[in-house]
């Protein structure tokens, strides 16, 4: 990203809005929000395979593994504007685990793009599942929408909720159950 581009066209946003780009209280605001996309747009700039080297570990284990309420941010593609919430992550392994470090970072190479929540969900599934074959895995994403927040009338309390379920998390309905069950309790 050629952050002086977009210190430019945040510039001509201010002025075109009606405001003075150069006044005190704006004068910095073009080169924050040129740092601010840097930041909320590096997933592109991350790589699975450079996340996970080395993390993944081999294991006798068959029992379901659950992470749950890791926070995330990402930018919705239609309108710019952020959603946010949690990643509820569970897989029961199949002679590998992943190091707990790494399922935030994973979840990050995809939030931390243009999105939209529903596609993000499942190219973490589909990440996931690929990386470490496990016997299932869910993945499942509650988030908050600032462009219906912003723009919607009556949706500012919402959620969106999105899953993808692989291996036995979508054959097995009891399976599943467990999986929903953890990441509902309290703890």
């Amino acid at each position: 990203m050629n952050r002086i581009n977009v210190e430019k066209l945040v510039a001509k946003i201010i002025s075109e809005s009606g405001d003075d780009s150069k006044r005190s209280g704006l004068k910095s605001t073009p080169e924050r929000v040129a740092k601010l996309f840097e930041e909320m747009l590096s997933g592109y700039s991350l790589s699975l395979k450079k996340v996970v080297e080395g993390s993944l570990f081999d294991t006798n284990l068959d029992d379901m593994i659950v992470i749950k309420d890791i926070e995330f941010y990402s930018l919705c593609e239609h309108d710019l504007t952020p959603f946010f919430g949690s990643v509820h992550v569970g897989y029961i392994p199949e002679g590998k685990i992943i190091g707990l470090s790494k399922i935030p970072k994973v979840i990050e190479i995809f939030s931390k793009r243009l999105q939209v929540q529903e596609n993000l969900t499942n190219e973490i599934s589909n990440a996931l599942d690929s990386t470490i074959s496990p016997h299932g895995l869910g993945v499942v994403i509650k988030a908050k929408h600032t462009c219906s927040i912003i723009r919607g009338k009556n949706f500012s309390s919402s959620n969106l909720t999105t899953s993808s379920m692989h291996g036995s998390f979508r054959s097995n309905l009891n399976t599943r159950q467990e999986f929903l069950s953890h990441i509902q309790s309290k703890s």
